[in-house]
């Protein structure tokens, strides 16, 4: 009997074949455009499930763009694992800096990744993580070494906010019945020292519009007379931190979580080098909240950012204009404890009161989710530093992320259930920006591992 080792050597060009096929198809669900795309590629992972072994996939309409389910159930008397993953992706824009289409995937050597890495839109996040679990099942089928029950629940909205993700867990918590939630959505340390991810922000994303006169104005006849939009947005923005890069909006930090000295020295055990950190961001020096290190301030304190800006005259050349109106899209990340929707109401009060004589403003809030933190004493959280340790040869340091999953603390609420976050992905995969890739290391360790969790939570659910 192979083992896994074996099998994903073996199997190594088709596994890689496979996601790349995968990830040619364009499905970007955030630009209706690609629509069709987002449908296909949801019948092509319903295509894989069958082929790996489920005995059970379907295509489950949803308001929005379906989810893929299935199951492989081989005793009710045994554990079941939720495996959740998305087959959408982020929008590839800006084109012109990706070294290669985002849709036509290419190998690449890098420093990081001598092995080579997978260079296309979709390679991290999330597809190439998702479809380590498909290839893992198919190990466990083909062997039989399937050691519990394995429901799959791979959703095409995650990149806009899961809307539908939400409205179909609702309405199926009989089907998606589980005892642990298994997720690859997240990252690792680096290819030597795996990590396992504890924590997850949440999310407030929102839109911004500032109007002043009613049309376009020649900035010679009305300039210094009425109120530029853009001018007063760029005003209104800056005001949101302070000196100390701390939000300004009132009650924003009324529930924030302070972490113990003794648990941010537990952080800082994490390997981390400054100067490598602003290397490889080409950077000259760092920027944050003071008072906190940079793997704090990304990971335990809320934040908040413009995410697009955008008013007046953006062609060739000069136009002497003041915009009527001007846009902005701004997206906050909260620590566990903040309600997104709490959130979001103080700052459209606040945004709203700060506002001069001469515009209006509106806000409209777009998606959110709340932040999520797992126990490390849980059987899921055991097996998972179980199933590293071996794979990897070293134990895994837990960590909180600075993103966000809003819909880990849904399936927590929801499903009753505990999330293990087992990612794969670097913090250097470029995920949401060009030349997003993984690692062929990465995929394949990956593949190499889940099998392991499987093995080593049924053996501590005994």
């Amino acid at each position: 009997m192979d083992t896994i080792k074996d099998y994903v050597q073996k199997n190594k060009q088709r596994f890689i074949d496979e996601l790349i096929e995968l990830l040619k198809i364009p499905s970007v669900s955030a630009d209706s455009a690609y629509s069709q795309d987002v449908i296909d590629t949801a019948e092509a992972v319903k295509t894989r499930l069958e082929e790996a072994g489920c005995d059970k996939v379907e295509i489950c309409d949803t308001p929005g763009y379906p989810i893929v389910y299935a199951e492989k159930m081989i005793d009710p008397n045994l554990p079941t694992v939720l495996v959740y993953g998305h087959y959408d992706v982020q929008p590839p824009d800006p084109m012109e800096l990706w070294t290669s289409p985002p849709f036509e995937p290419v190998i690449k050597k890098t420093e990081i990744h001598p092995e080579g890495a997978i260079f296309a839109r979709g390679a991290c996040d999330d597809k190439g993580q998702m479809y380590m679990h498909v290839k893992a099942l198919e190990y466990m089928v083909k062997t039989n070494n399937l050691p519990c029950n394995v429901k799959f629940m791979i959703e095409g909205e995650e990149e806009v906010g899961s809307a539908s993700l939400s409205w179909f867990v609702e309405r199926n918590q009989e089907k998606l019945k589980n005892d642990v939630i298994l997720i690859s959505d997240t990252g690792m340390i680096s290819n030597t020292q795996p990590s396992i991810t504890t924590g997850l922000r949440g999310l407030s994303y929102v839109e911004v519009e500032v109007t002043g006169p009613n049309r376009d104005l020649h900035s010679g006849l009305y300039g210094g007379a009425v109120a530029n939009p853009i001018n007063i947005l760029a005003k209104m923005i800056a005001s949101l931190h302070d000196e100390n890069n701390h939000i300004t909006i009132p009650g924003f930090y009324d529930k924030v979580e302070e972490l113990s000295d003794a648990e941010r020295a537990e952080m800082a055990k994490a390997p981390f080098s400054l100067e490598n950190y602003k290397k490889a961001l080409n950077l000259s020096d760092i920027h944050g909240e003071k008072g906190y290190t940079t793997n704090e301030r990304n990971s335990i304190r809320p934040t908040l950012d413009v995410n697009g800006i955008w008013g007046g005259y953006q062609g060739e050349g000069a136009k002497t204009v003041i915009a009527s109106q001007a846009f902005a899209k701004i997206s906050m990340r909260l620590v566990p404890n903040q309600d997104w929707h709490e959130i979001t109401e103080l700052f459209k009060n606040h945004f709203e009161s700060i506002a001069p004589s001469g515009v209006t403003v509106k806000v409209k809030p777009h998606h959110g989710g709340q932040g999520y933190v797992t126990p490390i004493d849980s059987i899921g959280y055991q097996a998972a530093d179980k199933a590293y340790s071996e794979s990897f040869g070293v134990k895994p340091i837990p960590v909180r992320s600075g993103g966000s999953i809003p819909i880990v603390a849904l399936f927590e609420k929801e499903l009753k259930s505990k999330t293990i976050l087992m990612g794969f992905g670097l913090d250097s995969d470029a995920i949401h920006s060009p030349n997003e890739h993984f690692g062929v290391f990465n995929y394949l360790k990956g593949i190499e591992t889940i099998p392991l969790f499987y093995k080593y939570f049924v053996e501590l659910s005994k």
